[in-house]
């Protein structure tokens, strides 16, 4: 664990390629799941960041944005005197760690996406949005968001844990706030021609984040991109298949260190 100035920040091994972890609308600093227990920490060293209004920051004060997460991982990473890193968001943070990349590209040494929002508003029919927008005070609402982002294929009781995990760990304004965030924020323009190099891992059955969006988002503004389907998972790898998922962005992140260093 590491102590930073504005909350207690996870952190995972100690080896010498350094990454950050951005957790999505649902998760937290601490919501992981078993990815955590198979990362290689002889290899690597993570360190897995609270938003303002989530985890050890839940009461923290803030605007709730993506530029805001951008400026506080920017911090943690001066504290930790980790001048490059990688980024590896899920969800809601594959959109954060692009407002990362652009605020600070030279500081980025790879990216690694887990049914990541893309760049590009999300395109919301009238009663999803409405569902979305409820999750912030409505059990079951969440409960509904989890259940169809994972292909309504998995049990009630996991799907739960989930969306409970979720209420106790994050403050439900700051949760509304993060929504129109992730959901309204266009980054399509400022993120067009990066160069860092950029994994997107989405699940077999997620049925929103899939690889045709992947290629018509991602594909459009970024240079060096590839995209890979994780089978039998759904919006949460890091639960669904975790191994997989620890195999996936270690092999990149490794080639990625290998590439910056020659």
């Amino acid at each position: 664990m590491h102590q930073s100035q504005n909350g207690t920040v996870a952190t995972i091994g100690n080896g010498p390629i350094h990454v950050i972890g951005l957790h999505g609308w649902f998760g937290h600093a601490g919501g992981w799941g078993p990815l955590v227990d198979v990362l290689d920490g002889d290899r690597f060293t993570y360190a897995f960041i609270d938003y303002r209004g989530y985890g050890s920051r839940r009461r923290m004060p803030g605007g709730f944005d993506l530029q805001e997460i951008a400026a506080d991982v920017l911090s943690l990473a001066d504290e930790l005197g980790w001048q490059r890193f990688s980024l590896m968001g899920h969800s809601m943070g594959g959109k954060a760690m692009q407002a990362v990349a652009m605020l600070a590209p030279a500081r980025v040494n790879a990216m690694v996406g887990i049914t990541p929002v893309p760049p590009t508003p999300v395109p919301f029919d009238v009663p999803t949005r409405s569902l979305f927008e409820r999750a912030a005070c409505e059990f079951a609402a969440r409960v509904a968001v989890v259940d169809h982002s994972t292909g309504a294929r998995l049990s009630r009781r996991w799907v739960e844990r989930i969306v409970r995990a979720s209420v106790e760990h994050a403050d439900p304004d700051a949760f509304a706030a993060y929504f129109r965030a992730w959901a309204d924020t266009d980054f399509s323009a400022d993120i067009a021609g990066t160069t860092i190099p950029t994994l997107l891992l989405v699940g077999e059955h997620d049925p929103s984040l899939t690889v045709d969006v992947m290629q018509q988002t991602y594909g459009r503004a970024f240079a060096d991109l590839a995209i890979d389907e994780i089978p039998n998972a759904g919006h949460y790898p890091m639960d669904e298949t975790p191994v997989d998922l620890a195999t996936r962005i270690e092999r990149f992140l490794t080639a990625a260190d290998h590439r910056g260093r020659t």
